[in-house]
């Protein structure tokens, strides 16, 4: 696949736009001449779909001939954020009024006395009980108080209320009062978005379930709007096809399924970087990887483990407001190529989690910065050029080399090349402790991984983040500063399903189990029909959540089908909590707590096929320039990216450019650009898995 930036307009298209903080990502492939091309524009915080449609018209789309148009978007985390939300209201069971308020009594910082957890998503006075009760069996305790009912739809109308969480107690064993009231308050309050908890997510504990619901039904109106705007604007240009928005599991959904479920495209833009992590992972050959991806304001740090990405229930936007969906699991930390360099109360240096942002950014950008940050210590120590994104910006290293000697280097008694040099230290130690912490602390070893760098500022620092850890490969996607955006093109839709099924697992009637798996596939099948996918395009994945007797925590395991699918599905259970926890016990007793189901509707992808490996010569380079490595200045080669063919190989130090983001070869080092047009970085080229010394007949060799 030959990678170019611009050109005409290309027929059998697949088009993703990830709208990020600063910009918004195109990217643009072609079935049927296997060619990409990318395009980056300004994002637009008060109206993100505008950034969508102006990347479009700047790509030169001709919408008619898009076969699929899949979007990442910040809409849903950054609502969350800010709490722009419209009326809402929440109706429950006497007495639970306030679950979303008490949660689970933590804190983030547990010894600090002055920090407090936010407040919830909808405020006490919007919060309303109904009598009703349904014990933890499902029985009826107390019939639902219809007149109450209605009294609470007429209040709600006459507040303006837009939007309503139902969340009853036990609702998740029996949800027939949670429909009567959905009806009643449809009756009074026409036109309103109303979600339920037992639709939602039907899970035992109160709080996880009722905030999850909060935050679908504060969403809504939001989501829908921009959603169905969207829709319409593109329809109107020519698109014929659904319109596939990225969530935080890992797939997409249509429009029209986002409407119930807006929660799920909370953290969908960090997903779709993970899943491009994995398919770059799983093109090289490599098993085991950790992506780094590496933008202007933070770093997102995901990790794929014997090929599968790591998937957590327990997550939030804000810390005490859990969002109980499945999301893949990903670390972010304050490391960009904006986070500002600072000197602590201490006199030791910092960096971040502050960041210049895109206004008025890094010193070098002459818009008023005056802290220095990891771009103006790349650019004074030569590793960034003095223009940017094709010449559209230009850098100043005087003004660089002012912010560092002002704010560091005096403070510190250094020279200006070594406060440089520290700064960016400091900046790779802060992003390797992160690793540390998805890998390590997991009894994971990072030697045992290779180092997906990407992000606009990812290749920058990739090779100095894996000596950090001994990673012995970096590999360095085509576009590294668009990669999130391919993400979004490489996922099938997805809904995960889920039921409670508590019980001793040697004593469960396997038929009742399996009778429970075949109602969640009637309701997946219902929502992927729904999304107009083919019933020959559906996959049924199954997951059962055990844990020991007298254990609160559970762990979900793969479940087959089958008669001994139970019993393999407890020796699986047994297997993955000695990875997860260092320990088994094969003799205690293994309860169920929950089934799961993950429904996909299998959507086109593009079948990436590989360029001829042709000689190592990389060719002239653009320039030589001096370039600081490990306090020396040494004469170093830059070439142009996108100018090199597969098997271009080179020995460090070296430095390759390119539109959107620029890769740093160090010293010791040794790369070849593959046939994927990946760029593979042995750390150590004397100890290292040499990059791929790219002979066509040689395939990845994994690592294990």
């Amino acid at each position: 696949m030959q990678i170019t930036i611009k050109g005409d307009p290309v027929a059998d298209l697949r088009v993703a736009v990830d709208v990020g903080g600063t910009f918004t990502d195109i990217c643009i492939f072609d079935e049927s001449s296997q060619s990409m091309r990318v395009t980056k524009v300004p994002s637009t915080p008060d109206n993100p779909m505008q950034a969508v449609l102006n990347g479009v018209r700047r790509a030169n789309i001709n919408l008619g001939d898009v076969e699929l148009f899949s979007h990442g978007t910040t809409v849903a985390t950054n609502a969350l954020i800010t709490r722009k939300f419209p009326k809402a209201a929440m109706v429950t069971t006497t007495g639970f009024r306030d679950v979303i308020e008490i949660r689970d009594g933590t804190k983030d910082d547990l010894w600090d006395a002055y920090s407090d957890v936010s407040g919830p998503y909808i405020r006490r006075r919007d919060r309303f009980e109904v009598p009703e009760r349904i014990d933890y069996a499902g029985n009826v305790v107390t019939t639902l108080d219809e007149d109450e009912a209605r009294r609470v739809g007429r209040l709600l109308k006459k507040r303006g209320v837009d939007t309503v969480a139902i969340c009853f107690i036990n609702s998740y064993a029996n949800a027939a009062h949670e429909v009567r009231i959905r009806e009643i308050l449809t009756e009074e309050l026409p036109g309103a978005n109303i979600s339920t908890s037992a639709e939602i997510l039907p899970e035992i504990f109160e709080h996880n379930r009722f905030n999850t619901t909060v935050a679908n039904a504060v969403l809504g109106p939001l989501v829908s709007g921009y959603v169905e705007e969207l829709d319409s604007n593109l329809t109107k240009d020519g698109y014929s096809g659904e319109l596939l928005l990225l969530h935080s599991g890992g797939g997409s959904m249509t429009s029209e399924m986002v409407k119930r479920f807006p929660v799920r495209l909370a953290a969908s833009g960090i997903a779709a970087g993970a899943i491009a992590a994995q398919h770059v992972a799983e093109q090289c050959g490599y098993a085991n990887a950790v992506g780094l991806d590496m933008g202007g304001t933070s770093t997102d740090i995901s990790l794929v483990a014997e090929g599968e990405l790591r998937v957590t229930n327990d997550w939030e936007v804000e810390y005490g407001h859990p969002i109980v969906f499945p999301s893949i699991e990903v670390l972010t930390i304050g490391a960009g190529g904006g986070s500002l360099a600072h000197i602590d109360i201490a006199g030791s240096l910092r960096n971040g989690p502050q960041s210049a942002g895109a206004d008025p950014g890094p010193a070098c950008y002459r818009r008023g910065g005056a802290e220095p940050t990891n771009t103006d210590a790349n650019l004074w120590m030569g590793r960034l050029g003095t223009d940017l994104a094709d010449g559209e910006m230009t850098l100043d290293r005087a003004c660089a080399k002012d912010a560092i000697e002002a704010k560091v280097a005096s403070p510190l008694n250094l020279g200006v090349d070594a406060a440089a040099d520290s700064i960016i230290k400091v900046a790779n130690a802060n992003m390797a402790d992160a690793v540390r912490l998805v890998s390590i602390r997991r009894g994971l070893d990072p030697r045992d991984f290779a180092l997906i760098a990407f992000g606009g500022a990812g290749a920058l620092h990739g090779v100095d983040v894996a000596k950090e850890l001994n990673i012995p490969t970096v590999v360095v996607p085509p576009n590294p500063g668009v990669t999130s955006a391919l993400g979004c093109l490489l996922v099938d839709i997805q809904h995960d399903l889920s039921q409670m099924f508590t019980g001793a697992a040697d004593s469960a009637d396997s038929e009742a189990v399996e009778q429970h798996f075949k109602e969640l596939e009637l309701e997946g099948q219902e929502r992927l029909r729904h999304e107009k996918v083919a019933e020959s395009d559906g996959v049924f994945e199954r997951g059962i959540s055990m844990r020991y007797q007298g254990q609160w925590r559970s762990l979900q395991v793969k479940m087959g089908d089958g008669p001994n699918a139970l019993r393999e599905a407890v020796q699986l259970f047994h297997e993955e909590h000695e990875k997860q926890y260092a320990f088994r016990q094969d003799e205690t007793p293994v309860e169920i707590y929950q089934l799961h189901l993950k429904a996909l509707g299998k959507t086109p992808k593009p079948s990436f096929r590989p360029s001829p490996i042709g000689t190592g010569d990389p060719g002239e380079p653009l320039e030589v320039r001096e370039v600081y490595f490990e306090g020396k200045w040494h004469s170093t080669p830059v070439y142009q990216r996108e100018n090199l063919p597969s098997g271009a190989a080179f020995i460090g130090p070296a430095i390759l450019n390119q539109i959107d983001s620029t890769t740093v070869i160090p010293p010791d080092s040794s790369a070849v650009i593959d046939e994927w047009f990946n760029i593979r970085i042995a750390v150590d080229s004397a100890t290292s898995e040499p990059a791929l010394a790219a002979t066509a007949a040689d395939s990845p060799q994994s690592v294990k």
